[in-house]
């Protein structure tokens, strides 16, 4: 959620839609990480190692919504802020999949 309200908020103040996303994405990985470590997974041991990997995650996720966007806003005509909806679908469910089996996996 974060992710989006930066994003639309930084488009209404007309910065481009690709520069918009690169912040936005930033504060939500940071802000996600703190979720997802304090209540979805409660892992908290290896918080450095744990954020790496996490932002490397998230990074992969950066160019994914970047591509999209760009095909979505330049190619296909989307309004940028529907666009921005689709990616964060598409992403959100890829980097929680790749983050549970990754960075939050515990050894059994």
């Amino acid at each position: 959620m974060l992710d989006f309200c930066v994003y639309w908020i930084l488009c209404k103040l007309g910065i481009p839609y690709l520069v918009s996303n690169v912040i936005s994405v930033h504060c939500g990985i940071i802000c996600s990480f703190l979720l997802n470590r304090q209540y979805n997974f409660k892992v908290k041991d290896r918080a450095k190692v744990r954020f790496l990997s996490f932002y490397i995650i998230g990074l992969i996720g950066l160019a994914i919504s970047s591509g999209i966007l760009y095909l979505a806003v330049d190619c296909y005509h989307f309004y940028e802020i529907y666009a921005k909806i689709i990616t964060i679908i598409v992403v959100a469910l890829l980097q929680f999949v790749l983050n549970k089996f990754i960075t939050f996996r515990t050894k059994k």
